[in-house]
């Protein structure tokens, strides 16, 4: 059974693969299979209750996620100024004085341009009411303020509709000229506890997450030394 809906990106949208550093690192193109449970996860803790969320995370962690990606995607590359924290004491007469330290990094800012379907599915033929009520009270997803609205309301179908990508298993068949994205997963031995960001023991980042190498139907049209264009291969776009 699958739950599949559609989202409109309101803003830039800005997700970076989990073993990129601070100062860099290029964007994905769509949220992550881990960035969609945990937006999952979040608003049953608000909607449902904090114990109730915690008895439904297993069924969330275990669920598979495809995407239809959006027809076009725009990405903007930029060198931006940042503060980080200061590792050393400042030396007499620098410019760059208290606990932050000025510096730069690589940042990418994506633009979907048309609505991303997302579907959820799980083995079995009931349909799960409860996760339903979850998929319109998401508004971002990936790195806070990559905010998102509703376009579509969730349906029930039995079999995952054409144009949709698994991201949820290894890849048999795949398009030869698309583009490789690594996309992360939660682990399935991912509790609950490791699960919650506000738990203070520290885990190994290979206990919480798993990562696959993922080839969507995006094929790179355009690009410059500020941007690249990336269209759909299956809807034959043209340039423009």
């Amino acid at each position: 059974m699958w739950l599949i809906t559609e989202y409109e990106a309101v803003t830039l949208f800005s997700l970076k693969i989990s073993s990129a550093t601070s100062s860099g690192g290029k964007s994905l193109l769509v949220p992550t299979p881990y960035a969609i449970k945990m937006a999952l996860l979040d608003v049953a803790c608000r909607l449902l209750g904090v114990r109730e969320a915690e008895q439904r995370w297993p069924e969330m962690r275990n669920l598979q996620i495809a995407f239809s990606p959006a027809p076009r995607v725009v990405v903007t590359n930029l060198f931006q100024k940042v503060l980080r924290p200061r590792r050393q004491a400042a030396l007499p007469g620098d410019q760059d004085s208290g606990p932050f330290q000025r510096t730069i990094g690589y940042r990418e800012y994506v633009q979907l341009v048309g609505p991303l379907g997302l579907a959820v599915g799980w083995t079995g033929e009931d349909q799960k009411s409860w996760l339903a009520q979850l998929f319109p009270e998401i508004n971002y997803f990936g790195k806070r303020g990559s905010f998102v609205q509703l376009y579509d309301l969730p349906k029930w179908v039995r079999e995952l509709p054409a144009g949709f990508v698994d991201t949820t298993q290894e890849q048999d068949q795949f398009i030869l000229h698309g583009t490789l994205q690594v996309l992360d997963d939660c682990s399935p031995g991912l509790t609950f506890d490791r699960a919650n960001i506000y738990n203070q023991h520290k885990v190994r980042p290979d206990a919480i997450r798993i990562t696959r190498h993922i080839v969507l139907p995006y094929r790179l049209t355009r690009s410059s030394k500020s941007f690249s264009l990336y269209e759909r291969i299956d809807l034959n776009l043209a340039p423009g």
